[in-house]
């Protein structure tokens, strides 16, 4: 387990955000659910959370993701977190996606915004939230209610989801894998890869690995257990070890990245794009998934 220290959020801008963030409404929020109950419904009995989720503390939030404090708090303080803004950013991710997906599962969709996003913009598809924390489930399912969008929650470890070879056409995660070391990472890579169909794509948001190779103050901010290690590697290479074919990264406002990577028939790997395509004529007209 790391060993944890004052970040520069706790030291210098806690005070800042304490001045922009209406910390009265999050309470009432916070005080408005029965969060014992509400997670007793949406929680898988059977999981067993892994040392690396249930022994660190997230954000300087105790116990981190499995407290449902940093449930309440996490929508009113990512809003400012993100430049040049936390929708501008998950659009990256939207705008990466390559025909029209029919089945769309969003892993380690804390929240649930960028899964909303993505039922906005393929309101045909069936679309599932995915992620480990029972309370982030509870807020998005909140907010999908909200937005009166039919959205399926599920509880569960990203590794492991439980769910048939080839049950989708897109994958997706955004802002996760900094939050794991990177053998969990490569893991839900080759969960993803097992999951898609074939021409399937996977598509990763999260922090630039370069940028944060260069300015090591980044991960310093707030308190990220496994970010170093995430920048030292390559989502990339992680990707191509999964088996994923025609996989390219984009940087997205400097301080993040856009990856996708498409699985290939078996037996052949592509790296240009336009091969595949030409394989697979349907891909990218919506009709190759039936």
């Amino acid at each position: 387990m790391t060993v944890r220290k004052n970040t520069i959020f706790e030291r210098f801008l806690s005070p800042f955000f304490s001045l922009i963030i209406d910390e009265a409404a999050i309470k009432r929020f916070s005080e408005s659910i029965d969060w014992e109950k509400e997670c007793d419904r949406i929680s898988q009995p059977n999981l067993i959370y892994p040392e690396y989720y249930s022994s660190q503390n997230f954000h300087g939030i105790e116990k981190g993701y499995l407290n449902p404090t940093a449930a309440a708090s996490y929508d009113p303080i990512t809003q400012y977190v993100l430049p040049p803004g936390e929708a501008i950013v998950r659009q990256g991710l939207i705008d990466t996606i390559k025909g029209l997906p029919r089945r769309i599962i969003d892993l380690g969709c804390g929240t649930g915004s960028t899964t909303l996003m993505l039922k906005k913009a393929f309101p045909e598809a069936e679309v599932i939230g995915f992620d480990l924390s029972p309370y982030m489930l509870i807020v998005a399912e909140t907010k999908a209610a909200q937005a009166g969008l039919d959205i399926q929650w599920r509880h569960g470890n990203a590794e492991f989801t439980g769910f048939p070879n080839a049950s989708f056409d897109l994958v997706t995660a955004s802002l996760l894998f900094h939050e794991t070391p990177p053998s969990v990472a490569q893991a839900i890579l080759h969960e993803s890869f097992r999951l898609l169909t074939v021409g399937g794509q996977a598509i990763i948001l999260d922090g630039n690995q370069k940028t944060l190779r260069q300015t090591e103050w980044l991960t310093d901010i707030f308190e990220e257990p496994y970010i170093k290690y995430y920048a030292a590697g390559s989502i990339d290479a992680w990707m191509g070890g999964a088996g994923f074919g025609a996989v390219q990264t984009e940087d997205l406002w400097l301080v993040n990245q856009v990856t996708r990577g498409v699985k290939p028939i078996p037996g052949q790997y592509f790296q240009d794009e336009e091969i595949l395509s030409s394989v697979i004529p349907d891909l990218y007209s919506g009709t190759a998934f039936v």
